[in-house]
């Protein structure tokens, strides 16, 4: 009587797309999402663990942050002296380039352009 049982409920489950094929798929979203809360937990305790710092330790630091603390208008100060005005817009060597003789080339080219700027200047 069970293996009759067991019958019909083999062939229910051949003959229902949704037994075959939805509910093994609900089952494994479903249990992966509790499967991955887990994993999750354990990388929230990890990091917890990691900051655990020595009271000595986070001591010194704070004294270096007092000491080292800038304010916005000492940094204000820094670039207002910083002369802005006069760059030059510099590309980088490819890497197919030679950095060393690229760098030269990127002198020579500025050194021209001085020469140049002078004699327009004089001229």
């Amino acid at each position: 009587m069970m293996a009759a049982s067991m019958d019909k409920f083999m062939r229910a489950i051949r003959k229902n797309h949704f037994l075959k094929f939805g509910l093994p798929m609900l089952i494994l979203i479903v249990g992966g999402s509790f499967g991955l809360k887990e994993f999750r937990k354990l990388r929230y305790e990890i990091i917890d663990r990691r900051q655990v710092i020595d009271p000595e330790v986070l001591d010194r630091l704070k004294q270096r942050e007092k000491e080292n603390k800038l304010s916005l208008e000492e940094e204000f100060k820094k670039i207002e002296e910083d002369d802005i005005d006069s760059w030059y817009n510099i590309r980088g060597p490819r890497p197919w380039e030679d950095s060393k003789e690229f760098q030269e080339a990127q002198r020579q080219n500025i050194a021209k352009r001085k020469e140049r700027l002078s004699k327009l200047k004089e001229g």
